[in-house]
């Protein structure tokens, strides 16, 4: 515990434990990408996945921790090392210019990292939690059902959320934020952990910006293929079957079969 303490109490401690986290944050959205692309074949498949970690709270609930507590510490630790900044340079500069060798994404990574925060809160609401008032489309994920197995879902879930397009803006601005955020993050990850020299530099840069790309084009392919109609028909036709009594029949006709 004392060895615990020590490494949060230094500068260099909260580096590596920003580093760590971020690396961790980093791993995650990749497979959470890798999860919702399945959202390009069949329906089923993206449902079998959603009911798959539902069905499985010893997997999800820790991976749902784990994901919060590397969030608590990446989001602490920046802010104990931009607190401990300030207060090591109390004088603000005169000029006001940027540094030349700073980018914007680095001078920007607070701001950013705050409407990254807000848009997981909303975003968890919106997909995870699911509340009504924050979706905007007047139905209810909570009462999407598949016909033949009576189970959540997601498919139809994720059109109908898609289709309203303000969201969908906030999703691609956000998410364009995120990628921003890991391209200078994943670079200075390297830094932190001292596992970047000047002859690696350029090229850490260049593959974390390519890796930030290449994520924002796969999150941004879901709501963009959305708006340009995938996906729009089957979820009417789901949406046209909603209500209460039919939900709460496919549920006790679903639960009958597995017993």
């Amino acid at each position: 515990m004392n060895l615990l303490l020590q490494i949060w109490r230094s500068s260099l401690g909260k580096k590596y434990i920003m580093a760590l986290s971020g690396a961790g944050l980093f791993l995650f959205v990749i497979g959470h990408l890798v999860g919702n692309l399945q959202f390009f074949l069949e329906p089923a498949a993206i449902n079998r996945y959603g009911h798959f970690l539902k069905s499985t709270p010893e997997v999800l609930w820790p991976a749902r921790l784990g994901l919060l507590a590397l969030i608590g510490l990446h989001i602490v630790s920046a802010l104990r090392l931009t607190a401990e900044n300030k207060a090591a340079r109390p004088e603000q500069y005169q000029a006001k210019v940027a540094p030349k060798d700073a980018s914007l994404a680095s001078r920007t990574m607070a701001m950013s990292g705050a409407i990254i925060a807000s848009f997981i809160v909303y975003h968890l609401l919106h997909f995870t939690v699911q509340t009504p008032q924050v979706n905007f489309t007047g139905t209810d994920f909570d009462q999407l059902y598949e016909p033949n197995s009576g189970g959540a879902d997601i498919y139809a879930m994720i059109v109908c959320g898609f289709s309203v397009w303000y969201v969908s803006l906030f999703y691609l601005i956000s998410i364009g934020l995120l990628c921003t955020h890991l391209g200078h993050g994943v670079a200075a990850m390297f830094q932190s952990l001292g596992l970047r020299n000047h002859t690696w530099a350029p090229r850490i840069a260049t593959g974390a910006r390519v890796a930030a790309i290449l994520i924002f084009l796969g999150y941004a392919s879901i709501p963009v293929s959305v708006l340009l109609g995938r996906g729009k028909e089957y979820a009417k036709r789901i949406q046209s079957g909603v209500s209460p009594d039919k939900a709460g029949s496919a549920i006790k006709a679903a639960k009958g079969v597995e017993k």
